[in-house]
Formats: structure tokens, sequence, C-alpha cells
């Protein structure tokens, strides 16, 4: 993790994190951190690792220099637990993926995911419903309370009817 700024301390049911405050958060739990000549480095949060797990594979559809727009798929990620398209969180022109996805060191991706592990490299603007790291804790808090609801049932099961005894 960057050492810019003191990093907030995130904790919900079992699930526990340090956010860095200097990015930018979507609410497909990818972070934004801006870098030098409008370039923005581009990664997942902890919350979108730990679903995913360790990375196996992955693949871009997009080449150095070529186009890329807020939501469109760029690309793919699998992991042990789960695979998903990758989503730009930008529009602009993409730069590079991360060398260690390709070099072997995609473990980075899951034990550093907000150094090391970043995946690709991008110019031009942030998705225009990026979050700051405040807004970042609400959708944690809403994701982690949807799975919480999911695991306990409460979502899914009917409400229990009372039992009456028969008269007859």
């Amino acid at each position: 993790m960057d050492a810019c700024a003191d990093p907030v301390r995130y904790q919900r049911s079992r699930f526990t994190t340090r956010l860095p405050p200097d990015r930018l958060y979507t609410a497909a739990h990818t972070w934004l951190a801006r870098e030098e000549h409008g370039r923005w480095r581009v990664g997942f949060t902890k919350f979108a690792v730990r679903m995913l797990g360790e990375v196996v594979d992955h693949g871009f559809e997009v080449g150095s220099g070529g186009a890329i727009v807020v939501g469109r798929i760029m690309g793919w990620i699998e992991g042990f637990k789960a695979s998903t398209d990758l989503y730009s969180a930008l529009s602009g022109n993409f730069v590079a993926s991360n060398p260690l996805l390709a070099s072997g060191g995609a473990d980075r991706v899951h034990a550093d995911p907000y150094g090391a592990g970043w995946l690709y490299r991008a110019t031009g603007t942030p998705d225009p419903a990026a979050l700051d790291v405040a807004g970042y804790v609400a959708v944690l808090d809403r994701a982690i309370d949807k799975i919480k609801g999911e695991y306990e049932g409460d979502s899914e099961q009917p409400a229990a009817k009372p039992y009456v005894e028969d008269e007859a």
C-alpha cells in the first residue's frame, strides 16, 4: 500500500481491510490512484480479491493505446473462487497491464491489492460515479449486509407461520 496517508481501517462482520484515502473507488470494487502525466493505476479492492481468490489466469481484450470506456468490458480475470469480466473504471486509453500478471506474480493481486497487485494503467477520466473512501465504506456496508442476509437466509426465507392446533 502507498504510504501517502494513513489508511482508513474498516471492519464489518468477519471482513477487515485498510483503505487508502487518496484513491477513488467504484461500486464494482475497484480503486483508481492518480499518477503523473494524467495516468491512473487501477486495481481490485481487498473485498474484490477476497471474493475472487488467488488469481489463476487473466486476459485483456485491449492493447496499449486502445480506447476504453467506463463500464465496458476490457478483459477477464479468473481466480480460485470465481471469475469475472474486467470493466473499465475510466474512459480514455489503456496504457498497459501490470507486468506481474504475465510474469508469474499474479499472486500479488491477492496479497497486495493496493500496492504491487494493481491490474492496469490508463489515461483519461475516471467514472463520474467514482467515490471517495467514505462513499466506498457505504458500498462495503451494503455488500456485506447483503451477503450476511443471503448466508443467514434472511432474504430468501418466508416468514414462519405460527403453529395452530387443529380444533377438530
